[in-house]
This record gives structure tokens, C-alpha cells and sequence, in this order.
């Protein structure tokens, strides 16, 4: 059902890569996907394969423990998984982008020597806490604070949203926070830095999980912070600078985020091409009624669309080019594809569709919000919008 990897000009590593992770997800992370969403549970044994496997640190240096490969090799891996789970594809994502790129493109030598090694093994995980009650899209709205005293920051301020934030292994969350004004940062003036807050620091709280909607095996927290002391070299990059180091983080979290969402898109296409060929109606397959193969047809040039887009962001990335722009396109395509292959797809499978035991069930509930996270679909439009030289 996919595209000939070779067709759209990946090498034999990429397409080995690509074939070893669909093999593992496949064999490992879908049949545990069905219990894992029912019980609001992340795997953390599979987590820990995906570690073994090396997918957390594919696009870091070798020197820190990674695999050496680029964004285009993580993304290959994060569709695979998302065909079948997209729980564990955010996990990866998650803790790829928001967790350890911060540190490795912002970090200094010392936070990179400290934190890299057991992200990049799969050995913890970490969060980025951006979102706020009050600052969701409009990040410049950031309430909470961060001052000096006696060589700490106090931190004090909530978070939402924040995935990976409260497993077992997290290890500590990045979080955006108002330390002065007329910096460099965004929205009235605010200076907006970025700390690395501890799991277990005293005066940090991961409050219960969420009960959400899809992604029930992903991590999902809200966070509270009290009077939280961390030493001032928390500091992660140049004070006042995080808003416009976030923005960067959030461009690369989008072409991963388009790969998620392209897997899902296919996933849902291969279970209602299997469906329709197997199910009866009317005394003969459902697949040769005009109607399916027109809506199967839809599906399939959706998830071509997507990967081309994606592909073409993650290329100009790992090139040094500007992919910002091509990466909302990414993002703003492939989200859609989720979202209309799954409705699809539930179609196709029509009351079955509705059983939470079918992965289309799943892919339903799951898509929604990769029209909403890392940057709304109004989001998306908005950056192309600029880049056709629209003012606002």
C-alpha cells in the first residue's frame, strides 16, 4: 500500500530504516495498542525497545549518543509507528523535538553532557512546557514567571498539555517563562526565557492525566509551579531569547508532527482497503461498489500528498535551508489527511467503525487533534499567509 520508498528518492539506509520500524510496529507496538488506549497507559516496556532500537536519538550527533541521521530518518520512524498507534508515535516525537532538541540546539556543553545521553537512549524522557491556561496560540500571553534570587530562578506559574511530563522515567520539563521585560522575547514587552525544571523539585506538581478524547496511551499533564528553586545555570540559551528559540523548536516539531499525522492517514487507508475487500453487501464485496473505491481513491491520493510535503520540509531542514513556511504546508495537509482518512475510513467500516477495538475507532478519536497541536490548523494558514507577503 505505500509508496515505493525509492520512488521519492530515500537511499537503501532510510528505506531500511523505514522497513525495520514498520516491522516493529507491527509485531510489537499494535497488538498492544487496543489494551494500552483502553487503559490509559503508556508501555513503557515498549517505550524502552524503541530505545534499544536507537529511534529516540536518530537525528543527534553520534558523540552525545545518537544515531547520527537526520530529521527526514525520524520522520520515516514516527510514520511507521503512527500507522498503528499514534499514542506511541507522539511519545517518540514528543520526546525527540520538545524534549531533547531543545537542549541539544540550546544547551551548553555541561547541560548537554548531563541530559543528552539517557534522552537519546529512551532511558527518560522530557517535556516542554509552553501552553497555559491563557496562552495557548498566543504564547507572548506566558504568565508564568522566573526570577533571580541568590543564584536560583523561582519559578512560579501552570502549564497544560505538557506530554511526557509525568511517566515514570520523565526526567524534567523546559519551561517558558516571563523573566523581565523589553528583551527579546514576545508579546508586550515580556523577556521570555526558558528553564529546565527537575521531576521532584520541590514546588512542582504534575497534576492527575488528562482524560482526553484520542492519544489515551500518550502522557498528558497539567503542571503547577510554586515558588520552584532550580540553580540559575537552568537557564537553557540566552536569557530572553526563548520565545524566538521556541518558534524554531515548533517549525521542526511540525514536519514531525506532519510524519505522525501522514501515518495515520495511511493506517486508516490500508484497514478500510482490507474492509472493504473483505466485507459483503448486497451479495458482493463492498470494495467493487464505485462509491468505495472513489472515497479509497480520496484516501489514497491524501496520504501521497502528505508525504511528498512532509518529506520536502525535513529535506530543506536537514539541508540548512528556510523550511518554515513548507513545513505549516506539511503540517496544514497532512492534519487534514488524518483527520478525512479517518472519517472515511469509519464510514467504510460503518457500525464497526464505531468499536473502539478497530484501529479506525482509534484514528478517529486520536486525529483531531493534530489539527490543534504544535500550532493550529488557523495557525498553519497564518504562516503561509506571511509567506506570500500578507501583512496582518
Amino acid at each position: 500500500m505505500t509508496d515505493d520508498l525509492s520512488s521519492i528518492g530515500l537511499d537503501e539506509e532510510q528505506r531500511e530504516l523505514a522497513g525495520m520500524v514498520r516491522d516493529f510496529a507491527e509485531q510489537v507496538v499494535a497488538p498492544q495498542a487496543y489494551e494500552a488506549d483502553r487503559t490509559h497507559t503508556l508501555n513503557l516496556d515498549v517505550v524502552r525497545q524503541m530505545g534499544e532500537l536507537g529511534l529516540f536519538g536518530l537525528p543527534f550527533p553520534e558523540e552525545h549518543g545518537g544515531q547520527g541521521g537526520d530529521y527526514l530518518a525520524l520522520g520515516l520512524a514516527i510514520e511507521a509507528l503512527a500507522r498503528v498507534d499514534q499514542s506511541l508515535a507522539i511519545t517518540l516525537e514528543a520526546g525527540v523535538s520538545l524534549g531533547a532538541m531543545p537542549i541539544h540546539r540550546f544547551g551548553t556543553q555541561e547541560q548537554k553532557a548531563e541530559y543528552l545521553p539517557s534522552l537519546l537512549s529512551g532511558e527518560n524522557l522530557a517535556g516542554f512546557g509552553l501552553t497555559e491556561p491563557e496562552a495557548g496560540s498566543d504564547a507572548g500571553a506566558t504568565r508564568t514567571t522566573a526570577r533571580l534570587d541568590d543564584g536560583e530562578w523561582v519559578v512560579n506559574g501552570s502549564k497544560q498539555f505538557i506530554t511526557n511530563s509525568g511517566t515514570p522515567i520523565t526526567r524534567f520539563v523546559t519551561v517558558t517563562a516571563v523573566t523581565g521585560s523589553q528583551g527579546q522575547g514576545a508579546g508586550d514587552g515580556k523577556e521570555i526565557s526558558t528553564i529546565i525544571v527537575p521531576n521532584g523539585t520541590p514546588g512542582f506538581t504534575v497534576e492527575p492525566a488528562y482524560d482526553k478524547v484520542g492519544w489515551n496511551a500518550s502522557d498528558t499533564h497539567p503542571l503547577t509551579l510554586q515558588d520552584v528553586r532550580v540553580p540559575e545555570e537552568n537557564l537553557l540559551g540566552v536569557r530572553g531569547r526563548g520565545f524566538k528559540n521556541f518558534l524554531s523548536i515548533l517549525d521542526e516539531g511540525r514536519i514531525a508532527i506532519a510524519a505522525l499525522a501522514t501515518g495515520a492517514a495511511e493506517g486508516c487507508l490500508e484497514a478500510a482497503v482490507d474492509y472493504a475487500k473483505k466485507r459483503t453487501v448486497f451479495g458482493s464485496a463492498l470494495s467493487t461498489r464505485q462509491n468505495a473505491q472513489f472515497t479509497l481513491a480520496r484516501m489514497r491520493a491524501r496520504v501521497h500528498t502528505a508525504r511528498l510535503a512532509w518529506h520536502h520540509a525535513a529535506r530543506l531542514r536537514d539541508a540548512g535551508r528556510p523550511f518554515a513556511e513548507q513545513a505549516a504546508i506539511a503540517k496544514l495537509v497532512s492534519g487534514e489527511a488524518a483527520m478525512d482518512n479517518a472519517r472515511d475510513a469509519t464510514q467504510i467500516f460503518g457500525g464497526n467503525g464505531f468499536m473502539n477495538e478497530y484501529p479506525v475507532a482509534r484514528h478517529y478519536r486520536d486525529s483531531k487533534i493534530l489539527e490543534i497541536g504544535e500550532g493550529t490548523t488557523e495557525v498553519q494558514l497564518l504562516v503561509i499567509a506571511r509567506g506570500l507577503g500578507l501583512a496582518g
